[in-house]
C-alpha cells in the first residue's frame, strides 16, 4: 500500500464531500453510543454531581475536538482522538472511595506518563519494530467485533437493519461513494415509521466546566493512574497507530502522542480521565468508505471533531439524544462504515506467506476481547503476533 503524503495544495473545504461529512458523523456517534454511559456509572457509583459528570463529558469532548481537528489539519491525516473507554470502564470499580481531588490527580499522572512516551519517542520506536502485516491484522481484529454486530442486531430489529443492509449493497452497486449515507437515511426513516425514535426526554442545556483542585496520593496513582497508563497505550494508542499504518498514513507518532498526553492533563482538573489515539472510530474516517481518494479522508476526522465540538457544549444533554435513536441503527451503520476497512486489513494482512500465520494469531486473538490482568486484547493479539512470528520465522541454525 502507498504511503499517503500531505500536500500543500490541498484545501479543507475542496477537500470535503458528503462522504467525509457523514463519516465524521458516524465516527462522533459510534463514539458516544458504545461508551458514555460507562462515564454516569462511573460517576454515580463515585458519587459525583450531575454538574461534576456533565463538566467530565465537556471536557472529553472538547479536547476530543481541537486534538482531532488540529492534528488532522496538520498532519493532512485522518487522525481521531477518543477517550479512554477500557479506562472509563475501569474507573467504575475504581473510583469509588477515593476522594475526587486525588482521582484528579492520578489522571493527571497517567497523562503525564503518555506525554513523556511521546516527548521521548520512546512510542515510535517501539512501532516501527511492529511488521506491517501484524498491524493490519490488529485493525482488522480490533474492528471485527463491531463489524459483526450488524448480524447480531437482526434479531432485535430484523425489519431495521436488513433495510440498512440491503440499502447499502444495491448503493454500492449503484453509487457507492454514497453507500453508507444512503444505509444511514433509510435507516432513520425505517426508525420514524416503526415508531423507534424517541425525542420527548430531549432539551437542551448547555455543558458547565466545573474545576476540581487536584491533590496527589501514592494510592490513587498506583490504583487509578498506572492502570489508566497502561491500558491508554496498549488499548488505544497501539491500535489506533496501527490504524493509521495500515491504511498507508505515514503521520509520526510521537507528537499524536505527545499532543493528546498533555491535552489531557490540561483538562484533567474539568474531569477528563484521559483522551488518546482512536482505533474504531480512526478506521470509520480513514477507511475507502469515508472517500475514495486517501489524502482527502483527513476531512473525515476533522468533521468528526466540529461534532465532537457541538456534542461536548451540549454535553449535559447527550445521554437523552443518543437514547433517542435504536441500538440497532447504531450499530447497524457503524459496522457498515467499517466494512472497508476490515477487509483492506485482512487483505494486507495475509500478503507476507511468512508472516501469514502471526498475522492469522494476531487477529484471531484480537478478534476474541480476550481481557487478562485488566488489559484488553489489543496488546495480547499483538504479543501473540510476535511470539509467533519469532518461533515459526526465525531463522534456523545451521548445524
Amino acid at each position: 500500500m502507498t504511503s499517503v503524503t500531505p500536500s500543500a495544495q490541498q484545501h479543507f473545504f475542496r477537500d470535503s464531500s458528503a462522504s467525509t461529512v457523514v463519516a465524521g458523523f458516524i465516527a462522533m456517534l459510534t463514539g458516544y453510543t458504545s461508551s458514555l454511559v460507562l462515564m454516569f456509572q462511573a460517576g454515580q457509583a463515585a458519587g459525583l454531581s450531575g454538574g461534576q459528570i456533565s463538566s467530565w463529558i465537556w471536557a472529553l469532548s472538547i479536547g476530543m475536538a481541537i486534538c482531532s481537528i488540529g492534528l488532522s489539519l496538520r498532519f493532512r491525516t485522518p487522525v481521531v482522538i477518543a477517550w479512554s473507554t477500557p479506562g472509563a470502564a475501569l474507573l467504575i470499580s475504581s473510583l469509588p472511595g477515593v476522594p475526587y481531588g486525588e482521582a484528579i490527580g492520578a489522571f493527571i499522572f497517567a497523562s503525564a506518563l503518555i506525554a513523556v512516551c511521546g516527548l521521548t519517542g520512546s512510542f515510535e520506536r517501539l512501532m516501527r519494530k511492529v511488521p506491517a502485516s501484524l498491524a493490519a491484522a490488529l485493525l482488522a481484529g480490533v474492528l471485527f467485533n463491531i463489524g459483526s454486530e450488524i448480524f447480531r442486531a437482526v434479531e432485535v430489529q430484523p425489519l431495521l437493519v436488513l433495510g440498512m443492509f440491503f440499502s447499502y449493497l444495491l448503493a454500492k452497486r449503484l453509487v457507492p461513494r454514497y453507500a453508507v449515507l444512503s444505509a444511514l437515511v433509510v435507516g432513520c426513516a425505517l426508525s420514524a415509521v416503526l415508531g423507534l425514535l424517541d425525542f420527548r426526554q430531549l432539551s437542551l442545556e448547555i455543558a458547565v466546566p466545573v474545576w476540581t483542585t487536584p491533590s496527589l496520593s501514592f494510592a490513587a496513582m498506583f490504583s487509578i493512574g498506572i492502570p489508566l497508563f497502561v491500558i491508554a497505550m496498549a488499548s488505544q494508542n497501539m491500535p489506533g497507530l496501527a490504524v493509521l499504518r495500515a491504511e498507508g498514513y505515514q503521520a509520526p507518532a510521537s507528537p499524536l502522542i505527545s499532543v493528546t498526553g498533555i491535552a489531557s492533563v490540561l483538562l484533567a482538573p474539568f474531569g477528563s480521565h484521559g483522551i488518546h489515539l482512536a482505533a474504531i472510530t480512526m478506521a470509520i474516517c480513514s477507511g475507502p468508505e469515508a472517500h475514495p481518494d486517501p489524502a482527502r479522508r483527513y476531512t473525515a476526522a476533522v468533521w468528526c471533531g466540529v461534532f465532537y465540538g457541538i456534542a461536548g457544549i451540549f454535553g449535559a444533554t447527550l445521554a437523552a439524544l443518543f437514547a433517542s435513536f435504536p441500538s440497532a441503527l447504531v450499530l447497524s451503520i457503524a459496522a457498515l462504515a467499517l466494512l472497508g476497512s476490515i477487509g483492506s486489513g485482512l487483505t494486507q494482512a495475509m500478503q507476507m506467506p511468512r508472516e501469514r500465520e502471526a498475522a492469522l494469531i494476531t487477529f484471531m486473538v484480537t478478534a476474541s476481547g480476550l481481557t487478562l490482568f485488566g488489559i484488553g486484547s489489543a496488546l495480547w493479539g499483538l504479543v501473540a503476533g510476535v511470539l509467533t512470528l519469532l518461533i515459526v520465522s526465525a531463522p534456523k541454525r545451521s548445524s
